[in-house]
């Protein structure tokens, strides 16, 4: 792909997220000035990004959008809804023309049709007034604002450039240039120059004459501007503008400096960080080695390890910071999606986003749109109901579905809830038993949670019809399985009649995993901490034998103890007391007994390749201070 087509690509979808944010807000809230310069920003960065490309209908629609929202903000109104919908519109469609872009390399065939379409629905009437700015900024405004760059330098959002030109006879009819000049509200800048190229000489000057010319900037609205020179509306030329807040220039935005390096080369930075971490961690087995040896050299070892650990870790927070990115392009077509998706089915939804601002792990952003993609048809395909079941039971026609992510210690917890029909676990029970997924008996023994937690079980659904927008072949087995590739974890908060909400827990940083280590018999494995709900140790008198298994009561509940040497293919050591790793699986709690625990560790955990990446139950492996290689498990697969 051409390197400057790769650019666009990311920095438009930044824009389009942009965008869309400002207008989700605008639509509650349609006389938010700041959200109005948000959205007018980011449509006329996007303008100029696509005039670079032979997208000419993406371009002419962003026009008539640029001047919709300048015209709004130049007034200081606010916006209606059929005016920010039809923002919405449009922004949509240059989100679709983008992702053509990113196919085919140009737009469809179809595209001139679609902007004239578009273009035809925007039916909004032209300002009838002299002094309406045009859109490209004038050559006098350009040059003042050269001219003034220290005054201007700590000023920000929307400004009105001014240039009025008295004219010559302006004296004999009472005008008084200046003191109109001084009404003018809230003035940054007041020049006053020549009306020609330069000053006449002195003794060229007629006192009865007007030979200058005043330029200026004002605060205040478009409004108060234009009041200021109501008398003389043939002398003044106005324009607004924008500084923003980083410093934006005349031409509409200066970006604060970014230096934009390829995925590739980051990665291979993080790989080098991994190295440094296992050779950080090496030291302590060096250390343990001199201890026979040369006590004194061994502290002399720690220490060195200590200082080495401080600056790995300083530079692997610096690495992940690097690696941090927002949400909101990976969530951009969710909004568009949602709309589609319910005028596909007949409903009618709102969707709200919240937090999309918050960064995470590129890779965790790379992993999230599909699963959440899914979530999101379930939602509308399944949860929330037709408009006339939702009246017949008492609720709004329009069904709710908000998507809020927020920053929980080391976790990003990203929410998907529905006010919809729920989830009924009487029916998940007896589909699961119907269908041979679980027996009778121990469905009847399964937890709320447990019953939700079915629905991932490979194959299951309650569908009775496949629809074009969820089923697809494609179940909720395969969005947990997209959240466990990215070390997170799922839960189902459901109520009957009341909604579902699904609750997705996500590690902010990629680069390493905390790890417990085990020992099985004289083998050691690691398992992710995020896995474990606690580890205990029990007695032979709490171990008791229940059916063909045996179980252990742990908190007031009963749970099923499992060896994982037998899981792992090996023989149960029997060693007492007993030490259990205690997991979920389906939602319930599951015990694993192991021989041992061992040291904690913060390690890179690699992809499992050739024979071990067709074992689910192996999440990866990661490499010890004294180069050992440690298979990572993965519980949750292990033990269903």
């Amino acid at each position: 792909m051409d390197e400057l087509l790769s650019q666009f690509l990311i920095e438009g979808r930044d824009l389009i997220a942009d965008a869309q944010a400002a207008l989700s807000t605008l639509r509650d809230d349609p006389s938010n000035a700041a959200q109005i310069d948000r959205a007018f920003r980011a449509v006329h960065t996007l303008k100029g990004s696509v005039a670079i490309f032979a997208m000419a209908p993406a371009e002419r629609v962003l026009h008539a959008a640029e001047d919709l929202l300048q015209r709004a903000r130049a007034a200081n109104t606010a916006l209606t809804a059929d005016e920010i919908g039809r923002l919405v519109a449009t922004i949509d469609q240059v989100d679709r023309w983008v992702d053509e872009m990113e196919a085919h390399g140009a737009l469809g065939k179809d595209a001139a049709g679609i902007a004239t379409g578009l273009l035809d629905a925007e039916a909004v009437a032209e300002a009838g007034t002299a002094a309406r700015p045009a859109t490209a900024m004038p050559a006098w405004a350009d040059a003042m604002l050269a001219r003034e760059a220290k005054l201007l330098a700590q000023a920000t959002g929307p400004l009105i450039a001014f240039c009025y030109k008295p004219d010559g006879e302006a004296f004999f009819r009472g005008d008084d240039p200046l003191s109109l000049v001084a009404s003018v509200p809230e003035l940054v800048v007041l020049s006053i120059l020549p009306a020609g190229d330069a000053w006449p000489e002195a003794e060229a000057i007629d006192p009865f004459a007007c030979f200058m010319r005043i330029e200026g900037i004002s605060a205040a609205s478009l409004a108060e501007v234009q009041a200021a020179f109501r008398l003389v509306p043939d002398q003044i030329e106005l324009h607004p503008f924008e500084i923003a807040a980083d410093n934006e220039t005349s031409a509409g935005v200066l970006a604060a400096a970014t230096l934009r390096v390829e995925a590739a080369r980051v990665d291979a930075l993080v790989d080098g960080v991994g190295e440094l971490i296992v050779s950080a961690n090496a030291f302590s087995t060096i250390a343990e080695q001199a201890e026979a040896i040369d006590p004194a050299l061994a502290v002399a070892i720690r220490g060195a390890q200590a200082d080495l650990q401080r600056a790995v870790d300083g530079l692997r927070r610096s690495v992940s910071a690097v690696r941090l990115v927002p949400l909101a392009p990976t969530l951009r077509r969710l909004p568009r999606l949602v709309r589609e998706i319910a005028a596909d089915l007949g409903k009618q939804i709102e969707f709200v986003l919240t937090g999309e601002r918050a960064e995470v792990d590129k890779q965790i952003a790379d992993g999230l749109f599909e699963p959440l993609l899914h979530l999101v048809r379930n939602a509308i395909d399944h949860g929330i109901e037709a408009p006339a079941q939702r009246e017949a039971a008492g609720k709004p026609a329009t069904g709710q579905l908000a998507l809020s992510i927020a920053r929980d210690g080391e976790d990003i917890v990203v929410t998907l809830g529905d006010d919809g029909a729920g989830i009924d676990p009487e029916r998940i029970r007896a589909v699961a038993v119907a269908r041979g997924v679980i027996g009778a008996e121990a469905a009847e023994g399964l937890s709320e949670a447990g019953t939700l937690a079915l629905i991932f079980t490979p194959g299951f659904s309650t569908a009775e019809t496949v629809s074009d927008v969820s089923g697809r072949g494609v179940g909720m087995d395969a969005v947990r399985a997209a959240i466990d590739a990215i070390h997170g974890r799922i839960e189902i908060d459901s109520r009957i009649g009341a909604g579902t909400r699904f609750i997705l827990r996500l590690p902010a940083n990629a680069i390493t995993t905390r790890l417990l280590i085990v020992r099985v018999g004289q083998d050691r494995y690691a398992v992710p901490f995020e896995q474990i709900s606690e580890t205990v140790r029990v007695g032979a008198e709490r171990l008791v034998p229940v059916g063909t298994g045996t179980a252990c009561v742990l908190r007031d509940r009963t749970v099923p103890v499992l060896s994982l040497a037998e899981l792992l293919g090996g023989a149960e050591g029997g060693a007492l007391p007993a030490r259990l790793l205690v997991t979920r699986a389906g939602g319930e709690p599951v015990a694993l007994r192991v021989d041992g625990f061992s040291e904690r560790l913060d390690a890179m955990v690699r992809r499992p390749t050739g024979l071990l990446a067709g074992m689910a139950s192996v999440a990866g492996t990661a490499v010890m201070g004294d180069g050992g290689v440690l298979l990572v498990l993965n519980l949750p697969e292990l033990v269903a």
